[in-house]
């Protein structure tokens, strides 16, 4: 993926240092992180060393038997150089990498992706020295052992930190104190932003605006309005805020400068999300003519041989996992018509591409007069926009309620999927109701195939809100590469696994 999905939730572009005792409590986890990481470099080769030469793994090599034996034996003292050539280059790779510098809400992939690269490259190149060197000194399949410890170790590593971190944030322990300047539907979409992902880290204590507006917040919440822009100095020193975000209206970007100063006079960091609404966010392409940036509107990516390339993807992933699928198909159809009456699968229609209807199949979750006694629950909705969710539906079975937790009732979609009505990753598909009460920038998330599981899930699922579920549909289908499809299937696993956001 070209552009990380953090990014996406929080569109910055550009920020100022914080406190000063922050910034050397940030020094101090980077220099606690980065010698943790080299005593797991070191702990890797040595336990690469002792499975090829203690273990005799995979093929034996005695130090005693015979003068060839002896020859090939090599004691570890021998490799220390080696490895202490490897911590220094590993080092240096995670450093330009940027392993330390990854920003708060990032995930397992990526620092697997930097950590998996940088791996196999100080691999390579110690390899490359080391023959250089002395080509019949030393095992090959000790550095290719080396790697691959290094790797889990620190991959295990950080799976142990981020679930301590994130217990922290939950606990209220080491969140960020961020306020939003701007009440507008940019200002909204930043707080609705923040609030929906408290993994995230952020606590939001409330926004200035001029003009007081309830705005779009997100569903059961409200944000304290402290006061007005010109209050800004007061309301950072009363709320202790760690971090600034300037989410003004484009005709009220001449403050940014004197906003920006303040947050520099004050030390604390502060970002700008850029007021793109007017642009449909982040469709957006920006040249230069003598330094003078000129912003035009971006096409979509799938087109031509991406959207080949893509419908290849779908349809060789469908029939590769059909060995799987095909069977939990069937079990779970037999228990739906055991547990109530009723056709197992639900055929409705749905919004696919262009705007065009096509029949979309899941397992039927509810009972049977469902869409008859919708009318009388409008008032329990609890989605905002065209959305209509109710967190516990009277009408969704016991079976359904563990289908709809794990997602599994979106199974028969595979079947849409290799019709080529729907692909494995894109916008959620509509309801013919939704989109006749779209806004006219919502209409673009019909240009490509809806799917089933997108940014949105991975994100937020049913946390988000629909504009923001709208916004990333539209960077999914500029930003779209085979990367990225694979990164969010990826990542779909651990939020239907840990049931965030589905209901």
């Amino acid at each position: 993926m070209d552009k990380s999905l953090y990014h996406v939730v929080r569109p910055t572009i550009f920020s100022a240092p914080g406190h000063a005792l922050r910034h050397h409590n940030h020094w101090f986890v980077h220099l606690g992180l980065l010698l943790c990481d080299q005593a797991f470099i070191l702990l890797g080769f040595a336990l690469a060393y002792w499975m090829r030469y203690v273990a005799d793994w995979p093929t034996a090599i005695e130090p005693i038997v015979t003068e060839v034996a002896i020859q090939n034996f090599v004691a570890f003292r021998a490799f220390l150089p080696t490895t202490l050539l490897l911590m220094l280059v590993l080092l240096v790779l995670f450093e330009t990498k940027g392993l330390y510098r990854l920003p708060r809400g990032s995930g397992l992939l990526d620092y697997a992706g930097i950590i998996l690269s940088s791996t196999l490259t100080g691999i390579a190149l110690l390899i490359v020295v080391v023959f250089l060197y002395n080509p019949f000194y030393y095992s090959r399949l000790i550095f290719a052992f080396a790697g691959v410890n290094i790797i889990l170790f620190l991959s295990f590593w950080r799976i142990l930190l981020l679930g301590f971190r994130r217990w922290c944030w939950a606990q209220g322990i080491g969140q960020e104190r961020v306020l939003v300047i701007g009440g507008n539907g940019l200002g909204y979409q930043v707080m609705n932003g923040i609030a929906a992902q408290p993994h995230l880290g952020y606590r939001l204590v409330g926004y200035l605006a001029d003009q007081f507006t309830t705005g779009t917040a997100k569903p059961g919440t409200i944000y304290r309005h402290l006061g007005g822009i010109s209050n800004l100095e007061q309301a950072v020193k009363a709320n202790g805020v760690h971090q600034v975000i300037l989410a003004l209206p484009f005709w009220e970007h001449r403050r940014l400068p004197q906003i920006v100063q303040i947050c520099r006079d004050m030390g604390v960091a502060y970002r700008v999300a850029p007021d793109l609404y007017e642009l449909s966010f982040d469709r957006v392409d920006v040249q230069q003519i003598s330094g003078v940036p000129l912003i035009g509107l971006k096409e979509v990516s799938l087109r031509g041989w991406n959207l080949a390339l893509k419908r290849t993807v779908d349809v060789g992933l469908v029939l590769l996992t059909a060995p799987i699928t095909l069977p939990l198909t069937l079990l779970l159809v037999l228990l739906i018509r055991l547990d109530s009456p009723g056709a197992a699968l639900f055929r409705q229609v749905r919004v696919g591409k262009d705007g065009l209807p096509f029949a979309c199949y899941k397992f039927r979750t509810m009972v049977r007069d469902a869409e008859q006694r919708k009318a009388e629950l409008t008032q329990l909705n609890e989605a905002d926009g065209p959305l209509f969710k109710i967190r516990h539906d009277p009408r969704v079975t016991r079976v359904g309620r563990f289908l709809r937790q794990s997602s599994l009732d979106e199974l028969p979609q595979l079947w849409n999927v290799l019709r080529g009505e729907m692909s494995l990753v894109g916008p959620r598909p509509a309801l013919p109701d939704e989109v006749a009460c779209y806004e006219p920038w919502h209409h673009r998330r019909l240009e490509v195939t809806p799917g089933l599981t997108g940014l949105w899930q991975v994100l937020g699922r049913s946390n988000t809100t629909f504009d923001e579920m709208v916004r990333l549909d539209i960077y999914y289908a500029e930003n779209w590469s085979v990367g990225m499809d694979l990164r969010i299937i990826l990542m779909t696993v651990p939020a239907v696994l840990m049931s965030r956001g589905a209901y």
